[in-house]
């Protein structure tokens, strides 16, 4: 049999990314929610936010270091099974990794361990003060993971000599065509799939009673944000839809599953599409819609794969089906929200089992639509590693086999379905423990304290 390296290497990055990309989804979202509640905490000076805020810093800190884990594999994989990638891209993107690593990874490590240590040993402005930098360090390396991305989808500020890019715009690289509807999309998507992981935790703790009050404080937070920010990431999603036309008219093309172009083109909502005779089979349309949304205008056109070589389309299947799981779960979330209002406005949220129950349910909703989001772009981007520049069978490296690539692979998937496993174990432990009281102790002040003599203080510890 034989192991293709390029495709086992696809199959490789797929599996590592898949996973890592659930860790940002959670903390990104995770992290600001930590600082509103600890700036809750120190401007009122009430004792549940306290809690609330320890209760989600701890879980916090899991979910991060599984990220640090699983983020750190990612890089060798540019050394490994992408070096031609490597060698002629690095020129852009490693500027860019760099200040990732620079101005998010060690300005959230830093902090972190003030958040997590310092409860107790700073001011609260100082631990309010590192909760928003961490948040601020997520938000970071949000903007220069996703610039990158966004480059190897729309290159900009380059210029080609002898294979490799250089290079000759920063800005325009940096802040090329795709990445400000990508980072907004992006970002509040992480924002919205955080929420509804803490609307299920809320409602866990209603039903369990005993951290009842403490669940109600935080439901009422996640829905009011939901309420905002889900039709939000809708109007995202349309804009980066509008800049996908533009930039990336064969992956919009899959995305819709239309081989031909068409004027007042129809909305499909469900088909099988069929690449051997260049067609959708079953299709489920709605006329006009299609154009009225892509092009806002009903006599819109849109490009179909036809206009495109065979060698140049992204795999439609995966595509086309994956944009649909992603806008189900957008639907879904609103029909959550709409149910959870009413039921406000009639006085039973609260009090009503079952949809505390749909609550907990759609708590994973988000990564969910996280990874088919991430499918429909990365997979929508083929055959190209840098779109219309380099395709993917060129960024391989040369001296890879199969059965090396193969190892590697098997070796990912058993420490990944180790770790995952254990470290959603131990966050749903912590969830089943709650959030737990603990006595607040007097904190540094800069304000000038009674002392106590140093012989008082060594027996005061003593116990003398």
């Amino acid at each position: 049999m034989h192991l293709d390296p390029l495709l086992l290497s696809r199959i490789q990055w797929a599996w590592v990314i898949g996973w890592h990309i659930l860790l940002p989804a959670f903390t990104v979202g995770l992290a600001s929610y930590i600082a509103v509640l600890e700036g809750l905490f120190f401007f009122t000076g009430q004792e549940h936010w306290f809690r609330i805020s320890r209760f989600w810093t701890r879980i916090f800190s899991v979910s991060f270091a599984m990220g640090v884990v699983s983020g750190i594999i990612m890089p060798f994989q540019f050394g490994t099974n992408w070096s031609r990638f490597s060698d002629a891209a690095a020129n852009v993107i490693s500027p860019m990794l760099a200040y990732e690593d620079l101005m998010a990874f060690f300005l959230e490590a830093t902090f972190l361990g003030v958040l997590l240590f310092g409860r107790h040993l700073v001011p609260r402005w100082t631990h309010f003060l590192a909760a928003c930098m961490v948040a601020v360090g997520t938000l970071f390396s949000s903007f220069w993971i996703l610039s990158v991305n966004s480059w190897m989808q729309t290159p900009a500020g380059f210029e080609v000599r002898d294979g490799r890019f250089f290079p000759t715009d920063w800005i325009a690289a940096i802040f090329n065509p795709s990445f400000p509807y990508r980072l907004t999309h992006n970002v509040s998507a992480f924002y919205v799939t955080t929420a509804f992981v803490v609307l299920g935790v809320s409602a866990y703790l209603i039903r369990g009673r005993t951290h009842a009050a403490d669940g109600e404080r935080t439901m009422r937070m996640a829905l009011g944000f939901l309420t905002l920010f889900v039709p939000l990431q809708i109007v995202l999603g349309d804009m980066h839809g509008l800049n996908t036309r533009e930039y990336q008219p064969a992956k919009l093309a899959a995305i819709e599953g239309r081989y031909d172009t068409a004027r007042q083109a129809p909305l499909t909502l469900f088909g099988i599409p069929n690449a051997a005779a260049e067609r959708m089979d079953y299709a489920v349309e709605v006329p006009w819609l299609g154009s009225l949304i892509l092009t806002h205008s009903l006599d819109g056109q849109i490009k179909g794969l036809k206009e495109f070589p065979p060698d140049q389309r992204p795999p439609v299947g995966i595509v086309f089906y994956a944009f649909r799981i992603m806008v189900g779960i957008g639907f879904l979330m609103l029909g959550v929200i709409a149910l959870a209002w009413w039921l406000r406005w009639h006085g039973r949220l609260f009090q009503t089992e079952w949809f505390l129950q749909v609550c907990q349910w759609t708590a994973p909703l988000g990564f969910v639509a996280v990874l088919a989001g991430w499918t429909t772009t990365e997979v929508g981007r083929q055959p190209w590693t840098v779109y219309g520049l380099m395709r993917t069978e060129h960024s391989v490296s040369p001296s890879l086999t199969g059965p090396d690539v193969l190892w590697s692979l098997l070796a990912y998937v058993v420490v990944y379905l180790l770790m995952y496993p254990a470290g959603i174990a131990v966050m749903a432990r912590m969830v089943r423990q709650g959030p737990r009281e603990e006595v607040m102790t007097p904190r540094p002040s800069e304000a000038l304290q009674p002392s106590l003599p140093i012989a008082g203080s060594a027996a005061a510890v003593s116990g003398e």
